[in-house]
């Protein structure tokens, strides 16, 4: 039987349980890349300050200035997951992208891939009473289990689910006159897409607005010249385009595998 839902936000109620995938046993947690896999680019090679569980690594290479940065052990991850509210389904990306929501004071989001609900759930509870957020998810199966939760969560009232491609779903939005009107959009669905799913949402956020685009760093495979499937060079292919999009201010984030914050500038 699932355990209860721990709270997400304090508005959430303590009742909600997840289905057994979503939820966590004691004492366990996902598996996490080592640090080889996850901080490749920025160190070549990586010299460990300890042991080899250390949890703090240096850049090799002179390049970075010698940088010391934080290795995820399976140690230092369950200590994450001791210090957040949300369950460990990539509990430090939920947790920030509803930090992002509340800082921005979004009012109208959209999420690209909603899988089974958890991240679209964590911004549908931090969203206002009058807040919206457009759910794009092509698979009815993870719709009917998302919008499960989001009843039981009190939430479905602020999220419009389009059961379609989210390509057809975002060019919807726009000839519906709806550009420029939202504050922050998360990505999470076939890699291959995304940058027509990038064009669209900068189309559709308001200047100052984020667009947030998961699994950046692809198990670390971007970073490893020996993978060359088709999903890896369209992943690191779209990386550098975003690098040198001068319409946008990015952040690459280390955390789950990876996530890149694009802030929309203003024009000229």
């Amino acid at each position: 039987m699932a355990k209860p839902l721990p709270l997400l936000c304090r508005s959430l109620k303590p009742s909600i349980s997840l289905p057994p995938f979503l939820s966590r046993s004691p004492g366990s947690h996902p598996k996490v890349p080592s640090s080889d896999s996850l901080l490749p680019c920025l160190a070549r090679p990586l010299r460990s300050l300890g042991t080899d569980a250390a949890p703090v690594v240096v850049a090799g290479d002179d390049k970075y200035g010698k940088k010391q940065v934080i290795s995820v052990t399976p140690q230092l991850y369950d200590y994450v997951l001791s210090n957040v509210r949300e369950p460990p389904v990539s509990p430090d990306q939920a947790q920030l992208l509803a930090m992002l929501v509340q800082i921005l004071g979004a009012q109208r989001c959209i999420e690209v891939g909603i899988y089974t609900g958890y991240s679209s759930l964590a911004i549908a509870l931090v969203l206002p009473e009058s807040g919206h957020l457009v759910a794009c998810e092509r698979d009815a199966k993870c719709l009917e289990i998302a919008k499960k939760y989001y009843e039981r969560a009190g939430v479905s009232h602020k999220v419009d689910v389009k059961h379609a491609l989210a390509v057809d779903s975002l060019k919807a939005l726009i000839l519906n006159g709806e550009a420029c009107s939202y504050d922050f959009a998360f990505v999470d669905a076939e890699k291959r897409m995304n940058n027509e799913y990038f064009e669209l949402l900068l189309q559709l956020v308001r200047v100052g607005g984020l667009i947030v685009i998961d699994n950046v760093l692809w198990h670390g495979k971007v970073a490893d010249p020996q993978v060359n499937d088709p999903k890896t060079i369209s992943i690191r292919n779209f990386n550098k385009k975003l690098l040198e999009d001068e319409r946008i201010s990015i952040s690459m984030v280390p955390i789950g595998d990876g996530m890149t914050i694009c802030r929309k500038r203003a024009h000229g």
